[in-house]
């Protein structure tokens, strides 16, 4: 997983007094919020298919593959294959619980300040 929070979206965060939780995961996972939309949708819809959620969420089929497979890559959502009773299969997906997601959170936004501190503890007089 990418420790890479942008810059400009983690200054705006801090300007907000009370950022909202899509903001913040949208910062932190470095992911776009229609992603955190979906992920959200998940939640309420735990073993939805690509097209349950594209219905939902009222996208394309395509887009809502792309962001399931940015959520899985950060650990946002698990896919799970279900064999049909008429042969073939379908994969349905399944929200990270909320707890997990926030402990997820603190681990990126750790590793993340703690490779900023080492690159400040590299700096010397040289390097203006």
């Amino acid at each position: 997983m990418a420790i890479d929070p942008s810059p400009d979206a983690f200054r705006e965060l801090m300007v907000d007094d009370e950022p909202p939780l899509d903001e913040v995961m949208a910062c932190v996972f470095g992911v776009q919020r229609h992603e955190v939309r979906t992920y959200r949708t998940l939640l309420d819809t735990p073993g939805s298919t690509v097209e349950e959620l594209a219905a939902e969420l009222d996208r394309d089929r395509s887009n809502v593959n792309r962001s399931l497979s940015t959520l899985r890559e950060k650990g946002l959502a698990k896919r799970e294959r279900r064999l049909l009773d008429g042969g073939g299969h379908v994969y349905q997906y399944t929200a990270t619980p909320l707890d997990e997601a926030r402990e997820l959170m603190h681990e990126t936004l750790d590793q993340w300040t703690a490779a900023v501190h080492d690159r400040i503890d590299e700096f010397d007089a040289s390097n203006d």
